[in-house]
């Protein structure tokens, strides 16, 4: 199976989530940043100007893909037109990776699967692995190349788990030869808003159990400071915090440099903020140890 980052060489790659008004930043400096990546169900129209768009920046620098609607820990098998869907994008954009999250999001209705339309979290179990597995496996022998499995920022707790989250990421990735995209603000987040004492320990800690070697790809990226009594919520709507930072930090240093991307999703600053935050995890990584 294809892994197009090892292929490209050893060299790690800086990146910044590429979202629309930024279109035309990119296309004119272009040399300034590494890669970027784009949500993949944005561009699964036939045609038009965002797909015309993408292929003029894919012509510039390397794109990874990132999508939001497999549903990989559906209890049923992903619907194959999803997957289709899909493959036509990557097939014409060639990425440097593509993505998912370790999520659930369909479910039956009225005869039929019905999307819910978000990340719903899962319960951390060998039946979850195994349906999860399962759903990986179809998509990576469809496409021809690895999947990179994302942690999830969540918000309520499922009952029936009998593992920790990474855990059943790394379980996974064992039986199918998935990669991880571990997302350090999504750690940190659900740290905070279990209530742990020193939530920047626990996701220190989380990271220390995670198997490098599996690790492809970070994702960094701001957080919505909670009010009192209220969840810390991973909104891509700032810089990235402190904390994050710091765990960032440690993370390189226990990993050495990995492969990492800086998401902005909302109140989107200018470019060259955004590839300030992108150049600043360079440093990071160029200095680690």
């Amino acid at each position: 199976m294809d892994n197009k980052t090892e292929s490209a060489g050893r060299n790690t790659l800086f990146g910044v989530g590429l979202r629309h008004p930024h279109y035309r930043d990119v296309l004119n400096c272009s040399e300034a940043i590494d890669f970027v990546e784009v949500h993949a169900e944005n561009f699964y129209m036939e045609g038009g100007m965002a797909l015309a768009l993408l292929q003029e920046v894919r012509a510039q620098l390397e794109v990874s893909v990132h999508a939001t609607s497999l549903g990989l820990g559906t209890m049923a098998n992903v619907p194959d037109a999803e997957i289709q869907k899909l493959k036509r994008l990557v097939d014409r954009i060639d990425p440097v990776f593509v993505s998912d999250h370790a999520a659930f999001s369909w479910s039956p209705g009225s005869g039929q699967l019905m999307h819910a339309g978000d990340l719903l979290p899962l319960a951390y179990n060998q039946q979850v692995v195994a349906q999860f597995s399962s759903n990986v496996d179809r998509v990576q022998q469809t496409l021809g190349r690895r999947l990179l499995i994302e942690n999830l920022a969540a918000y309520i707790t499922l009952p029936g788990s009998t593992m920790t989250e990474f855990e059943f990421l790394q379980t996974v990735s064992e039986r199918t030869g998935c990669g991880l995209l571990v997302d350090i603000n999504n750690i940190y987040v659900n740290a905070v808003n279990s209530g742990v004492l020193n939530p920047l320990a626990e996701t220190k800690e989380i990271i220390d159990g995670i198997d490098a070697a599996k690790v492809q790809q970070l994702h960094l990226a701001g957080n919505t400071p909670a009010s009192p009594g209220q969840p810390l919520i991973d909104d891509h709507g700032g810089a990235v915090s402190a904390p994050v930072w710091e765990a960032y930090r440690h993370t390189v240093n226990r990993m050495g440099p990995i492969h990492t991307l800086v998401e902005w999703d909302n109140n989107i600053p200018d470019w060259v903020y955004l590839l300030q935050e992108a150049r600043k995890a360079r440093q990071y990584g160029d200095h680690h140890g």
